[in-house]
């Protein structure tokens, strides 16, 4: 390895190969090759690394870094696709490369707008001073879908607006950087930018060394550090609030809360009481006194905000307006999203004493008769679009269109409206972005690139995320490059002219260590690992039961054999069909134990999520290709074992407090509750010959029984092993033991001589159980058996779950 690094650090000349082959576009300025065609700083050492590597190793780099990918989870969602269309996120695997002194002017630009932005939201929601002197007009700011009136004269807590921006850039052709968008209302990206960071370092992580490429940890430390601290003052937590698993950027959502270590929230978990937003726990409710908002403000109150709200909280602005919670951002920074705004930003800039460093696209809000004029004139060369859009200049919203391009009716009615509506318009300049070198098929080609940049308000004020995440288009068309529309994702390198220092979030400080137990456990997230737990065991509960049938029908060949006809009408019962031998009701039960861990991605580990999709891939694999009988016993068999092995993974590595209790609770209740009626079936007066060693197989315990008992297998001994054996882990009584255990240390809000409600029923099972004999255990009994377990769960789900 050391070798190779002094092969990276000594390659002076960039490789002709690769280089003498890419192309730049006329006109266009590239981030790879300057004006001049020389290469930029790093891209030297980065493309001599590709070519010494070559095609073949190349692709298994990137296979690497795909697969990564992959096996973390990462997708987003595309709106309006035919199906749920959960996609993979799409890497593009050359990183932009930025030198730190440029990278050093972009981030002071930055940080210059990012504090403009806060001047105006606390303007626009408080004093007016900048309508009152014309510096921007009444009408933009009331006619804009994220301009909150119930926000107005409200300070929030802290008396900040702004805490967490992000600003879309383009380099134009004369190389500087512009401005093309600024995202206030609830930015997205870091957490992907840091899953590329990931995957590329898999994929070229000698050559990220050799760079000396600034590591993100220590934007993500200080920010965290500062919402802590501002949710320590006022008692509280900090909390993630995500509208919810069909969001498009959801995976990034419990990405940064498992990161950071805050709770992830839906607005179902919260209620305000006595203006102070609590979280709904297991424990009752708990104060949030910081919410990274990640849905539009207009849906977080459907009280006083957007009535037909159902993912918000009702009483949340009434918090906000008692200073009870602070939002990141302040309900209502929406609005400085606005395309238009950035026709009067650089005049506002100038009247508050300081011009803008980083400037943005030339715009021309039309409802001005000047600038409407100017674009008139200038119509061949402007872009043309609503004027209260949040889009970039180069996105498609299907109303926004380049001049030039329209045909004569076209051009007419664009020409018409901004006469009649100049007011809902603005003209940009058409951007012509700056390509960056993808890899494809063993040689360089430029793609027209975006840049988005993060800025956090810390204790010391704007910090800037070192690097970003870069748009890279998969064709030269600018439209192609957001995520929605088919665009790639690439990792940012700022290099440091110098060694990095490594940044962890864990505290270095030994002596600050302290063991905080606890946190708090929201009723949804219980919930979630309840079920999750619930649906594990029901799919193996008809694994093994479907096991069983098929190999006696490989066994017999007749499927009219009285036991397999008794397990055909069994299932029929609860609507699983054996043909097709993979049925639809197991897919089902992996489905729902699938959407339940997605519930709670943040509380859930990777390799947990990895090992549960690739169960339901391989139940989809096999649905259409096993056959009855012998081949079918085999599939059963490679399912049960994938079963067994995602509950041991979670078993031996999820920590053992309250969240782990609900998941086992959850698997404890349930194969009790299918082993109960399972042999109510089996041990009935007439069930047909052979129905006990079924039972006894199903039950996964012939070798106990055999062991256990000098008799041939009868309905008494399966009932005393399967049911009374306390040794017995497939055992009833086993499951209840174990749930009573758990149940025991769930906290309790009853208090004084008497026992909790749940903390009764699970007692009183485990004592009928411990005392009742194998003879008494009739199928009423069973039956009666199964029903107390299902009361057992409408009683942890009354105080617990809802």
């Amino acid at each position: 390895m050391a070798e190779d690094v002094g092969m990276l650090a000594s390659a002076d000349e960039p490789d002709k190969g690769l280089i003498a082959a890419y192309r730049t576009i006329p006109g266009t300025a590239d981030e790879m090759l300057d004006a001049e065609g020389n290469t930029r700083p790093g891209w030297t050492t980065l493309i001599s690394a590709l070519e010494r590597a070559g095609p073949e190793a190349l692709a298994e780099q990137f296979a690497r870094a795909d697969q990564y990918l992959r096996d973390a989870g990462v997708f987003y969602r595309v709106y309006g696709a035919p199906e749920a269309a959960e996609r993979a996120w799409p890497l593009a695997h050359l990183p932009l490369l930025i030198d730190e002194d440029e990278w050093r002017g972009i981030a002071e630009g930055v940080a210059q707008r990012a504090e403009l932005l806060e001047r105006v939201a606390a303007d626009i929601y408080g004093e007016n001073r900048l309508v009152a002197q014309g510096l921007l007009p009444a009408e933009l700011v009331a006619a804009s879908p994220e301009f909150l009136r119930p926000m107005v004269g409200i300070a929030p807590a802290g008396g900040r607006f702004l805490h967490f921006c992000a600003f879309d850039l383009g380099r134009g052709p004369d190389g500087r950087w512009w401005v093309l968008g600024d995202r206030t209302q609830a930015p997205s990206g870091a957490g992907f930018a840091l899953e590329n960071r990931v995957a590329t370092t898999r994929a070229l992580g000698k050559t990220y060394g050799v760079l000396n490429v600034t590591r993100l940890a220590g934007f993500f430390r200080d920010f965290r550090d500062a919402l802590l601290n501002f949710a320590r003052q006022d008692g509280g937590r900090v909390a993630v609030l995500s509208p919810g698993p069909h969001n498009e950027t959801y995976y990034e959502h419990a990405y940064i809360a498992r990161y950071l270590g805050f709770m992830l929230l839906e607005g179902e978990d919260l209620s305000v009481r006595d203006g102070r937003v609590m979280v709904r726990t297991i424990d009752g409710g708990r104060p949030v006194s910081v919410l990274w908002r990640r849905l539009d403000a207009a849906f977080t109150d459907p009280l006083e905000l957007n009535p037909l709200s159902q993912i918000g909280t009702p009483g949340l602005v009434e918090a906000v307006r008692q200073g009870s919670v602070s939002l990141v951002n302040a309900l209502g920074a929406g609005v400085l999203e606005s395309r238009a705004l950035l026709a009067f930003l650089p005049r506002i800039a100038e009247a508050l004493g300081q011009g803008l460093t980083l400037p943005n696209i030339a715009t021309w809000w039309c409802g001005d008769a000047a600038a409407r004029d100017h674009v008139a004139a200038h119509f061949d060369e402007m872009v043309i679009g609503p004027a209260l859009s949040t889009r970039l200049t180069f996105e498609d919203d299907g109303e926004t269109a380049l001049g030039a391009s329209l045909d004569e009716a076209a051009r007419a009615a664009v020409r018409a409206r901004l006469e009649r509506d100049g007011g809902s318009l603005v003209g940009q300049e058409a951007v012509t972005l700056s390509t960056t070198p993808v890899y494809v098929d063993g040689r360089l080609e430029p793609r027209p690139v975006s840049l988005r940049v993060f800025a956090a308000r810390t204790a010391d004020g704007w910090t800037v995320m070192p690097g970003g995440l870069a748009r890279v288009g998969f064709t030269l068309d600018t439209k192609a490059i957001a995520m929605q529309q088919g665009g790639q994702a690439a990792d940012v390198w700022v290099m440091a002219k110098g060694p990095i220092a490594q940044i962890s979030l864990i505290p270095q400080d030994e002596s600050a260590y302290s063991r905080v137990m606890g946190g708090v456990l929201p009723a949804r997230a219980a919930d979630s690992l309840f079920w999750l737990g619930r649906y594990i065991e029901r799919a193996e509960s008809l694994l093994r039961i479907l096991r069983a049938y098929h190999a006696r029908l490989a066994e017999s060949g007749t499927p009219e054999l009285p036991l397999l006809a008794d397990v055909r009408a069994y299932l029929g019962g609860l609507q699983i069909e054996v043909e097709p031998a993979i049925p639809a009701g197991l897919a089902r039960d992996i489905d729902s134990a699938v959407y339940s861990a997605s519930q709670i991605r943040d509380r859930f580990s990777a390799d947990g999520w990895l090992a549960l999709n690739d169960l339901k891939k391989t139940v989809a694999r096999f649905s259409d290709r096993v056959e009855p009988g012998d081949d079918a016993t085999g599939a059963m068999t490679v399912l049960l074992r994938k079963l067994a092995g995602f509950a041991g993974l979670v078993y031996e590595n999820m920590y053992r407090f309250t969240g782990w209790r609900f998941l086992e609770i959850g698997r404890r209740l349930e194969r009790a509750m299918q082993l109960a009626w399972t042999l109510a079936w089996l041990t009935r007066a007439d069930a047909p010959e052979g129905a006990a060693d079924l039972a006894i197989e199903i039950g996964d315990s012939q070798i106990t029984h055999r062991r256990r008992y000098s008799v041939r297998t009868g309905s008494r001994s399966v009932l005393d092993l399967l049911v009374l054996d306390a040794l017995n882990p497939r055992s009833i009584a086993f499951q209840v033991a174990r749930m009573r255990e758990q149940i025991e240390q769930l906290p309790h809000a009853e208090t004084g001589a008497r026992l909790p409600a749940t903390v009764r029923d699970v007692l009183r099972l485990d004592t009928d159980l411990r005392t009742a004999d194998a003879d008494a255990l009739t199928t009423e009994r069973l039956h009666g058996l199964a029903g107390d377990l299902a009361a057992l769960a409408s009683s942890l789900g009354r105080t617990y779950l809802t």
